[in-house]
């Protein structure tokens, strides 16, 4: 899924970034080898053994990597958990840095488990291609062996999904016109409750202005 501005939805798209929205991606892994660049085109640095390796295993890494990230959630934040602020905003789902951070993941799961390959979904902050292939790479070596990214695919980008995206196929202006249109209300929402626009104008835009398009 990626996320495009036409015209004025150019400055929709820097609100949008603003509210700091989460991503989603599903990825996915082979353990067994190592590469340096941590894909699976990379050039190879080392083989490993990986039969030791159980689902359950994998899934306690993840744990870890959650709970370990959900710290650093919370502290860049900056929102002090006891208050009825921190309350009210867990409740609407706004915790999350509202400024600069490293990558964080809020949530990771196994969706498929068939050694020597495995798929991952991943729902993060500031994320970068590099940053998800090196997360495969590091669970390798949490398990005592290695492992290489194979596919990353977003599936999520802050309120746009797969059911929004436009395939190449429908890449026409009647399409994406139809998409403008669809989006204007997810788009206003989010606005109005991250950012907390009073701008009605502005708003109306979206419904002008904001189109989006994906590979299928």
């Amino acid at each position: 899924v990626s996320v495009l501005g036409l015209g004025h939805g150019n400055k929709l798209l820097t609100d949008l970034y603003n509210c700091h929205l989460t991503r989603v991606y599903t990825v996915g892994g082979l353990f067994g080898k190592a590469t340096d660049d941590f894909s699976d085109t990379g050039k190879l640095v080392e083989k490993t053994t990986f039969d030791h390796i159980t689902r359950d295993k994998l899934e306690r890494i993840l744990a870890v990597i959650q709970g370990t990230n959900h710290k650093a959630l919370l502290m860049y934040s900056n929102i002090d958990m006891k208050t009825q602020e921190a309350y009210e905003l867990a409740v609407k789902g706004l915790i999350r840095p509202m400024g600069k951070s490293p990558p964080i993941i809020t949530a990771v799961r196994c969706l498929q488990f068939a050694l020597p390959e495995f798929q991952l979904e991943i729902h993060c902050l500031h994320e970068t291609q590099q940053y998800l292939r090196k997360i495969v790479h590091e669970i390798g070596l949490e398990l005592k062996s290695s492992a290489v990214c194979t596919q990353v695919r977003r599936i999520r980008d802050g309120v746009f999904t797969l059911d929004d995206a436009l395939p190449r196929t429908q890449w026409d202006l009647r399409s994406i016109q139809n998409a403008i249109w669809d989006c204007q209300l997810k788009v206003k929402t989010e606005l109005e409750k991250t950012l907390g626009h009073q701008d009605k104008s502005l708003l109306h835009e979206v419904g002008a202005e904001m189109a989006h398009a994906a590979d299928s």
